[in-house]
């Protein structure tokens, strides 16, 4: 491992997760004291939907270096990596259908077991493990990995929102998504290389600063201890095909076609990260059931600790690394 130790990595993943359960407690506790209620929390996810979040994933695709796109690109990788999350998706599609009988939980424990929080946890994860080397391909594939998920996330919520689940409310649901027009907007831009004046570039970075932290604070200020009781079936359910098997199938046949090193280490963090903060605004803002959602977030992102470090230590066990 380049850059340090096994257990220099494991700090630096603490490091990126802790500030995040911080944030969370703060929500939590801003809660208890009255300054934010369940309707004001509401109101504020929708406004991290709709302006804070698109932010976020215009400015993540918008400012890849195209000049090394030649040095990180692997259209190997990128096949895998698309062909990997749709058959993930199918695979918890079934599982979701067959596991749960309320629509609103089949739709967010179906996103939940597919849609990773790979660019918050992920490249840093793959700096220290190999430096540019697999930062740099993750952080290109971030304008084809970010739109995939979008758009598998919105299906999964249309399918079981209630009623028909028609191909036009579908495409409609995709089309009108602000996470999917910013990465729309976003790839774009980097394609034609269209450059934003000084000013707007600014206040979309300071937009897209504010996504993370208070998104964070929002699911802090809407979790229940009380609710969780009521999800521990599902909760299981989907956090085990999340962080084990959907990771531990797609990374043994990755292993099996020859990914090593670098390529395998993306790999990793894409099946592996924790479920997406995006996935508990996406599933309040679409009729999904957001307690649950919301716990999936919380706790990946607590148990991903071991388990990322767990596939570490047996892929370098085996010599993948």
């Amino acid at each position: 491992m380049q850059g340090g130790s096994f257990l220099e990595s494991l700090q630096i993943t603490i490091e990126i997760i802790l500030p995040l359960f911080l944030l969370m407690a703060v929500g939590y506790l801003v809660r208890l004291t009255g300054l934010i209620n369940e309707t004001s929390a509401y109101q504020t996810n929708r406004v991290i939907f709709g302006v804070f979040l698109p932010a976020l994933v215009f400015q993540n695709i918008y400012t890849i270096d195209l000049e090394n796109l030649e040095d990180h690109f692997s259209s190997r990788i990128l096949f895998y990596l698309v062909a990997g999350i749709v058959l993930q998706f199918l695979m918890a599609l079934c599982i979701a259908f067959l596991s749960e009988s309320e629509n609103a939980r089949r739709g967010v424990i179906l996103q939940g077991m597919f849609c990773s929080n790979f660019v918050l946890f992920g490249i840093p994860i793959c700096d220290a493990l190999f430096g540019s080397a697999a930062s740099g391909p993750a952080s290109v594939l971030v304008a084809v990995i970010i739109p995939v998920y979008y758009i598998l996330a919105v299906i999964s919520l249309e399918l079981f929102r209630g009623g028909r689940p028609g191909f036009f409310r579908i495409m409609k649901g995709i089309f009108t998504n602000p996470l999917i027009i910013a990465s729309i907007v976003g790839i774009l831009c980097l394609v034609f290389r269209i450059s934003l004046p000084r000013v707007i570039n600014t206040t979309v970075s300071s937009l897209a600063s504010i996504a993370t932290p208070l998104a964070f604070v929002v699911l802090g200020a809407s979790f229940s201890f009380r609710k969780v009781r009521n999800c521990i079936k599902s909760l299981c359910i989907a956090l085990g095909m999340k962080l084990l098997f959907f990771p531990a199938l797609f990374l043994l046949l990755a292993v099996l076609l020859g990914f090593r090193g670098p390529e395998l280490a993306v790999l990793l963090v894409v099946f592996a990260s924790p479920v997406a903060v995006s996935s508990f605004t996406m599933a309040q803002e679409m009729g999904g059931d957001e307690a649950l959602a919301g716990q999936l977030v919380i706790f990946s992102s607590l148990l991903a600790v071991g388990t990322m470090f767990l596939f570490i230590f047996l892929l370098k066990q085996f010599s993948f690394f």
